[in-house]
């Protein structure tokens, strides 16, 4: 599935500090500024004011990266209600054969990924789809022996291995292995047995290092060589490895990466084009179907992680990531989209040189499907009150989605965790986009962090942070169909179809030169919009 690029020189090392953490437009000085948890179950951290220092510890919400305390004890109470459409993500997880607390982990100490190397990837993303499974299995069923498993399978691995290698496929390794393991980890980080401190080390030494050296030096690759795929992953990794280490510097480095990276994965670059008709281009859409697809799946869960811990990204810049999956929807239904041709430069920095132009958005088979629209879709219908007909129409007909193993053989099956009907699903909100909650979904409020009690349950959550830039202006309360369906409990496909989208374009991104795409004002423009163009070869 993922191509294999020309150049072979790693780049450097590098951390993001502390620095100036925005919401939005909205900027609040954050130097020395770290989160603490609060003292009970549910409570509001308290932001603490401690000496700049790099590596300095936090305290982040536990569990708290896609999952908090809530959202488990929420699953296993509708499951054990025997609601829908919870029972049927549910029996999906439980006839997955990862799913199984009979499952033995086959740990290695080098992991390869890529060609001239003895592949063995498969070995260790199979294993950590057990462990997610398991651990998720646990928190919902409350039988121990599938915590036991999980717990059994990441052991194994924090003890033997040591690296990751093969060709520059070994970063795409690293970054979506690295944040399953930590989301795997995460659901048992608190269950008797399990090796807490040496689970972090592999992550700080094995995984989130060449993830982090990627944001960095790209693999010694010009900036547009690589796709946005590579940065997410890579994103992904540093943010789930910081949360799960309480490592303010890597949370830094990832939630900035999203909003100013000078790679492709940055929320910008990944969606450059804003039509005006609420649609917003992904730029992988000019490559194929599927790549578009995982990105997409990756930037949600970037966006579910930080959510979970106070800062919200799916928010930000005008919720640009609800444009551009609303575009990737529409288009994985068939729907005619808008393309602006774009040309990246490709290859290695004082090396080979070439490039490549998307004319178009490419061919789908409206087939074709992943586990990654039930977790966006009900952010942004049922927490955020949003119309998004194309992601309530593309969700409804996924579900109910299953996970790795149900996608196919192939490492693109399993680059999702996926259940995300059983673990996503939820009541509508009274949240107002922008502003607090009535409800029981994590409130759009100040940027702190809510304790959670352990990863056995509890109610603890993280809350949304607020403000940033506006985020699409809808109606608080759901109208029409939607209120209905709220109000009996309907599915998602019961939501988000009746209101109209509040939201609209502000610029568009025209004519390509020497590789850049150019602004051209479409209609209003909006200040700070960015026109480079961007591109990769995974």
């Amino acid at each position: 599935m993922h191509l294999q690029p020309h150049q072979t020189r790693p780049g450097q090392t590098g951390r993001g500090r502390i620095g100036r953490h925005e919401t939005g437009s909205h900027q609040i000085s954050r130097r020395g500024l770290l989160k603490a948890g609060g003292t009970a179950a549910g409570a509001v951290g308290v932001a603490a004011a401690l000496p700049a220092a790099p590596a300095a510890a936090v305290g982040y919400a536990h569990p708290g990266l896609l999952h908090t305390g809530a959202d488990l004890a929420r699953m296993a109470a509708e499951v054990k209600a025997g609601a829908a459409p919870y029972t049927a993500g549910y029996a999906r997880l439980t006839a997955n054969r990862h799913a199984q607390s009979a499952w033995t982990a086959n740990p290695q100490a080098t992991v390869y990924r890529g060609s001239g190397s003895p592949q063995n990837y498969t070995i260790l993303y199979n294993d950590l789809h057990a462990a997610y499974q398991n651990g998720l299995r646990f928190h919902v069923s409350g039988e121990r022996a599938y915590a036991d498993t999980a717990v059994a399978i990441l052991n194994a691995w924090s003890a033997k291995l040591t690296s990751l290698a093969g060709s520059a496929d070994r970063f795409l390794a690293a970054g979506l292995y690295g944040y399953q393991a930590a989301n795997a980890a995460e659901l048992v980080r608190d269950h008797a047995g399990f090796e807490l401190e040496r689970f972090r080390k592999m992550l700080t030494t094995v995984f989130s290092p060449l993830s982090e050296s990627f944001l960095v030096g790209h693999n010694g690759a010009v900036i547009t060589n690589y796709w946005p795929n590579w940065d997410l992953t890579a994103m992904a990794c540093v943010l789930a490895t910081g949360i799960f280490c309480d490592d303010g510097a890597r949370v830094e480095q990832a939630v900035e990466y999203f909003k100013s990276g000078s790679g492709l994965g940055a929320v910008r670059k990944a969606i450059p084009v804003v039509h005006d008709d609420g649609l917003a281009e992904w730029l992988e859409a000019g490559r194929d179907q599927g790549h578009a697809l995982l990105g997409v799946g990756l930037m949600g869960t970037f966006c579910e992680m930080a959510w979970n811990q106070g800062i919200d990204l799916y928010g930000y810049d005008d919720s640009r990531f609800l444009k551009g999956a609303q575009y990737v929807a529409k288009w994985s239904l068939g729907g005619d989209v808008a393309y602006t041709a774009n040309t990246r430069a490709k290859g290695a920095v004082g090396g080979w040189s070439g490039s490549e132009t998307a004319s178009g958005a490419a061919g789908v088979d409206p087939a074709m499907t992943r586990p990654i629209w039930a977790m966006i879709a009900n952010h942004y219908t049922k927490r955020r009150g949003l119309s998004a007909p194309y992601l309530t129409r593309i969700a409804a007909k996924a579900g109910p989605e299953g996970g790795g193993g149900d996608y196919g053989p192939n490492s693109g099956g399993y680059d999702q965790l996926g259940f995300g009907t059983l673990a996503f699903t939820r009541d509508r909100s009274t949240t107002s986009a922008g502003g607090s909650s009535t409800g029981s979904s994590p409130s759009v409020a100040s940027p702190s962090l809510s304790p959670s009690p352990s990863a056995s349950g509890g109610a603890g959550s993280g809350a949304a942070a607020s403000g940033g830039s506006a985020a699409p202006s809808a109606s608080a309360a759901p109208t029409g169909t939607e209120a209905g369906a709220a109000k009996s409990g309907g599915g998602l496909a019961s939501t988000g179809a009746t209101d109209l989208v509040a939201w609209t374009a502000a610029t568009g991104l025209t004519a390509l030169a020497g590789g850049l795409l150019l602004l051209r004002r479409r209609g209003r423009t909006r200040d700070g919009a960015e026109g480079r163009a961007t591109g990769g070869a995974e």
